[in-house]
Order: structure tokens, then C-alpha cells, then sequence
């Protein structure tokens, strides 16, 4: 039998059909299955490598949180609510192949910066608290790194890295403010200048040219973008800008974390994985922590925690302090306003930072300068006095403290 055209088989032998047989199908559908799942397997394997290999770059500070145990008793108590206090050291170690070119490399190492950093319990604000590397306080004995454990001193402030490392600091901020350090994290030279790179560097803007042949810095006056070896010079030069105090240089190293802070929550960095991994890769083999920080987990909590904070409550400011009475070229704190300062944020109390007054001369500091509150009657102690629950009454006022935030990091 034939079909109009003469072939046998009807229209299927002519090519009437144009699906394959069934056998065909199932190799086919087998083979985009296995395809599928071989894609599925790769992903996963890549985004594990990229997790351990990230998890793996931090290095854990088993000694201090030893040394820290060893004084539990001491402490004092953990925050309030569910607000955090970490501890952010910079080292001027000058040992291994990217610190070498700072100096000699002596075997010891102090703070350069030290910077005390209060997350609300809410996270809709954060407080970052320079402490100057010369202010005069008690530092407790530590254990030095050689195992033997030193005495009780008044001295200045960095050379408790020195003689006992992040332990040693974390107790004499403990005891100089009375705040429990909930995690540490230690930076040194090389790894500050590969966060910078990491994010295409940090914009500032200069009023006046600076020129400091120690740290290496020659800057025109203007806009720019600085990275990694330019960055450091930015935050460490001291001596020969402007009046040589670590006050500048203080007031320098916030105007370039509220910078950083800007850049890193701008979507450029976190939405772009060509720029999110490398500051990642960065972050993490240029810290470190505790042992509660110390996993990518860890400190993707704690980023989690802040990104979403405003920029206009990103603050710095310094702890209120002046020249030491029996040495001008150390600090002391200036109190009551200091106390009042830990207090706030040992109980996450809320405070604000204003620019010191332009038209006040240095020597006669603003409230705002000194750190001072509106008084009240029960404001003389340097706390300021809870609101009151009768009708009619005002609230307590919240202290102002010289100081600036990441919203006016801005070049204008």
C-alpha cells in the first residue's frame, strides 16, 4: 500500500512526524539532567573552596582570649540588650615582608591606633571612640611574651601592646572605662593597605598640602583618591603636619573611616563580586581576632549587623582629654566628661558629635570641645540624669561630644 506520493508507509516514512523516538528522548533529557546536576556540583564546590579558603585566612588569637579567661573575675560585665563593644588595634609591627620597610624590625610592637567601637543593641547607630597611644593610665600586669608577667604601672596607654599584646590592651580599656570588650581585632601596615586597595581606595579631601618624608607622604591640597601606601601615610603622619600632635592624626584617621565606611556600603563594593571578594580575601588575611570573630561566619554577622546602619550615625570622636599636667607631651583625661562617656556607652545610652566651634579660641573650649553635657543638678558627676517618667517633665538632654560622622565625610 502507498500513499498519494507513492512511498510506502504513509506521511510518517515521508517525514509527517518531527519528533524523535522516545528512546532518543529519554538519552536526551538524561543528559540535560546530568548536565544540570554536574553544573549544580561545580557551583557548590567553588563556593566551598571560596569559603574555606576565605574561613581559613583569618588567624585566631588563642592566647589572648586565654590570658582574658585567666582574669574573668576582674571584668567587667557584658553589655547591655545586646549591644557590642570591639577593640580595634593598629599594629606598627614591623616584622614580615610588608611591614619590614617601617623600620627595624626590634621584636616588639604597640598600638598606633586604637580605636573602641559601640554597637546599639538596635543596630541603627555606631560609635567609634579614638583612645590616644599617649594618654596616661593604669595598665594592669600582663604576661609578657617572653612568659614572665610584669607589675602594675601608670604609663602611657600603647604600651600595653607592647608589654602584654591584645590581652594587656583589652584589660587596661576594660579598667580605664569600665566597658566589657566583647571582640578584638588586630591590623597591621600591610594588611590596612591591601583593605584599601581592595575597596579602589578611599577619597578624602585635603585643605592644605601635606608633606611627611616619615610616612612617606606627598599630597597636593584638593580631591583625591588615595590607596594603599598613600592611605597609610594619610592615617599614620604626625610630625611634621601641623602642630606634630596625635590629635591631628586622630581627627585625620576618623575623617578616612568615615570615608571607608561610606565606600563600603556603597553598592560598588557589596553588590559587585568582582570588588566583594577580593575585600573579603583582603579583610580576613589582614585580621586578627578572637576567637568569636574568627570564622567568615563570624564577621559576617558582625558586618551583617552594620551595614545598614545610616552614615549619619556612623560617629567618631576622641575620649575628652588634655595635655598631661606633669608632661604636656602626654593626655590625661578631662573629667567629669570622660565618665560620662563610658557610662553612655557601657548602658548604650544615645549621644551626639558636633564640629568644635570655629569662632571659640583654643583656649576656651566649647561644651562641645570638652565633651560637657548641659548641666543639671545631678549632671556634676559626668552622668547625665535619667529621663523622668511625670507628666510634664522634660528628658534628660543627651550629651554632645567634639566629634564628626561618616554622613559628613563628603568632599564639599
Amino acid at each position: 500500500m502507498t500513499d498519494s506520493a507513492g512511498i510506502p508507509g504513509g506521511t510518517d516514512a515521508a517525514g509527517g512526524s518531527s519528533k524523535p523516538p522516545r528512546g532518543r528522548r529519554r538519552r536526551l533529557l538524561r543528559w540535560i539532567a546530568l548536565g544540570l546536576a554536574l553544573l549544580v556540583l561545580c557551583g557548590a564546590a567553588v563556593g566551598w573552596w571560596v569559603y574555606r579558603k576565605l574561613d581559613g585566612n583569618i588567624t585566631e588569637d588563642t592566647s589572648a582570649a586565654a590570658e582574658l579567661e585567666r582574669y574573668e573575675r576582674e571584668r567587667p560585665t557584658h553589655a547591655v540588650g545586646g549591644s557590642q563593644n570591639i577593640l580595634l588595634i593598629g599594629s606598627d609591627s614591623r616584622s614580615g615582608k610588608e611591614n619590614a620597610g617601617y623600620g627595624r624590625d626590634r621584636g616588639t610592637e604597640r598600638s598606633d591606633t586604637a580605636i573602641l567601637l559601640h554597637l546599639s543593641a538596635d543596630r541603627r547607630s555606631a560609635t567609634a571612640v579614638s583612645i590616644p597611644r599617649d594618654l596616661m593610665t593604669q595598665i594592669p600586669a600582663c604576661l609578657t611574651a617572653n612568659g614572665s608577667r610584669g607589675t602594675e604601672r601608670f604609663a602611657q596607654f600603647n604600651w600595653a601592646y607592647e608589654w602584654g599584646g591584645a590581652a594587656c590592651t583589652i584589660r587596661t580599656v576594660e579598667k580605664l572605662t569600665g566597658i566589657r570588650i566583647d571582640h578584638h581585632m588586630v591590623v597591621d601596615f600591610g594588611g590596612f593597605k591591601r583593605m584599601v586597595d581592595a575597596v579602589g581606595g578611599v577619597e578624602v579631601c585635603l585643605d592644605q598640602p601635606m608633606k611627611d618624608a616619615e610616612a612617606k607622604l606627598k599630597l597636593p591640597a584638593g580631591r583625591q583618591t588615595l590607596h594603599g601606601e598613600q592611605a597609610l601615610g594619610f592615617v599614620r603622619a604626625r610630625y611634621s603636619l601641623g602642630n606634630g600632635s596625635d590629635t591631628e592624626r586622630m581627627e585625620r584617621q576618623q575623617q578616612f573611616l568615615g570615608s571607608l565606611v561610606k565606600k563600603v556600603q556603597s553598592t560598588g563594593v557589596l553588590l559587585n563580586p568582582g570588588r566583594l571578594y577580593p575585600l573579603l580575601d583582603a579583610a580576613t588575611s589582614s585580621v586578627t581576632t578572637d576567637p568569636g570573630l574568627a570564622s567568615l561566619r563570624g564577621l559576617y554577622e558582625l558586618v551583617r549587623g552594620v551595614r545598614d546602619i545610616p552614615a549619619e550615625q556612623v560617629k567618631f570622636l576622641t575620649v575628652p582629654r588634655r595635655p598631661y599636667a606633669a608632661d604636656p607631651n602626654r593626655d590625661e583625661l578631662v573629667q567629669p566628661e570622660a565618665a560620662q562617656l563610658f557610662e553612655h556607652l557601657r548602658a548604650d545610652k544615645p549621644l551626639t558629635v558636633a564640629p568644635p566651634s570655629p569662632t571659640t579660641p583654643p583656649t576656651a573650649p566649647t561644651a562641645a570641645e570638652t565633651g560637657r553635657a548641659p548641666q543639671s543638678p545631678r549632671a556634676a558627676d559626668g552622668v547625665a540624669p535619667e529621663p523622668s517618667t511625670g507628666t510634664g517633665t522634660t528628658p534628660a538632654p543627651v550629651p554632645t561630644f567634639t566629634g564628626t560622622t561618616a554622613g559628613t565625610a563628603d568632599c564639599r
